[in-house]
């Protein structure tokens, strides 16, 4: 089988366009065939070959699809890196780099308050094969640099983290990897490329679950990781073809119809972000509201270095395990249910559902209570949320 055609970004020079241009056109680009303004869905699962050895650059679609390629030439362009490689779910993608980048012996630093389906797959899956993992506190540089070993091969972090928004330096830690010859892998999922780029901080790697702000519709599953190097493309490439975890060419299509409206979409989460994160921290029945926007979050300064914009992420204490049931109970706006980055609000409450796998104690060790609630804001009216949230508070 023929090596995969490569999903480097294309040639032309997208760093005079901006942000929305690139989003819109690099990857995008009308259907030279027929002339189509819009992606075509190639629903193929192999390619005909004119003669022995000779093809057009794709012969079978786990190795590459067209609708696939133009997706990654995208993703790349946007996050400034030299490739990228879609899998079928976030967590088939960070599979995917513990496959290519680690093996039995090595050791990977990850930060201590993550999303839970990230630990459970390096506690229970791939520390099986003989990989050693430390969990550390990464917004304290020096603690990460305390946890480098001889064999640190990857240190894997989050900013801001799911789901109590701290920040970790990511030039900092870039440079503590770099100097163990180590790679820094960042889950950049809660700010999109559009205000947060971590390779321009020096980041190896850039982690995404496209099923999130990328897509932005909570219409499907993928993940994304966008390297820099050309020994990242060729294993994740490898590994695409080989593990064939890959994503299919319509839920391609459904992110780069996504991304089209990446830039105005997050304008509008960010700035209905800001009104419900005020909005809430003036309510009587809220203990607490973790959002790097508030000038007194304790990294403030540092989000503002790092990130163009603070997001529609925020995390709030309602005071108990019955006080979050009363209040979720009454939404009707906003969505009980897990993920984040869709158009509408979604609402979950991380304990019981997506930091459940860490137990009671790994969730007090990181400071998640029972009464924390995690809201994804939409692009709704925003006074429309205000109300709904009003009403729903008012049964604690």
């Amino acid at each position: 089988m023929a090596k995969k055609k490569t999903s480097s970004a294309p040639e032309r020079k997208t760093k005079t366009m901006g942000f929305a241009t690139t989003a819109i056109h690099v990857g995008q680009e009308p259907d030279p065939s027929t002339g189509a303004v819009t992606v075509p869905i190639f629903a193929t699962s192999t390619f005909v070959q004119e003669e022995l050895g000779k093809h057009k650059g794709y012969e079978y679609a786990r190795v590459s699809n067209p609708t696939r390629t133009r997706l990654e030439q995208n993703l790349a362009a946007l996050e400034g890196g030299s490739s990228a490689h879609v899998f079928a779910s976030g967590m088939a993608a960070t599979t995917a780099v513990t496959q290519c980048f680690l093996k039995q012996g090595d050791h990977l630093i990850c930060g201590h308050n993550v999303y839970g389906g990230v630990p459970r797959l390096f506690n229970q899956v791939i520390a099986g094969y003989g990989v050693e993992f430390s969990y550390v506190d990464t917004s304290d540089p020096e603690a990460v640099k305390k946890a480098m070993r001889w064999n640190t091969r990857l240190i894997w972090i989050e900013t801001p983290t799911n789901p109590l928004m701290v920040l970790s330096d990511i030039r900092e830690i870039a440079r503590i990897a770099h100097a163990g010859k180590a790679d820094l892998v960042v889950d950049n999922t809660f700010m999109s490329p559009y205000f947060q780029r971590p390779i321009e901080h020096g980041a190896d790697m850039v982690m995404h679950s496209t099923t999130k702000f990328l897509n932005g519709h909570s219409d499907g599953l993928g993940g994304v990781i966008v390297a820099t190097k050309p020994h990242h493309a060729e294993r994740l490439a490898f590994m695409q073809k080989a593990a064939g975890a890959i994503l299919s060419p319509f839920e391609c299509w459904l992110v780069l119809r996504g991304v089209k409206s990446l830039a105005v979409r997050m304008e509008k989460h960010d700035q209905n972000g800001r009104a419900i994160a005020d909005y809430l921290r003036k309510h009587k029945r809220v203990k607490k509201v973790l959002y790097p926007g508030f000038p007194d979050h304790p990294q403030h300064a540092l989000a503002k270095r790092q990130m163009s914009g603070f997001g529609s992420m925020i995390t709030f204490e309602t005071g108990s395990l019955n006080n979050a049931k009363k209040m979720l109970a009454r939404v009707r706006v906003c969505s009980l249910g897990e993920s984040l980055g869709g158009v509408e609000t979604l609402i979950s409450h991380p304990a019981t559902m997506t930091h459940a796998a860490l137990g009671e104690e790994g969730r007090k060790q990181i400071g998640l209570t029972d009464g924390m609630v995690r809201i994804s804001v939409g692009i709704e009216d925003t006074d429309d949320l205000i109300a709904d949230l009003d009403q729903a508070l008012a049964a604690i």
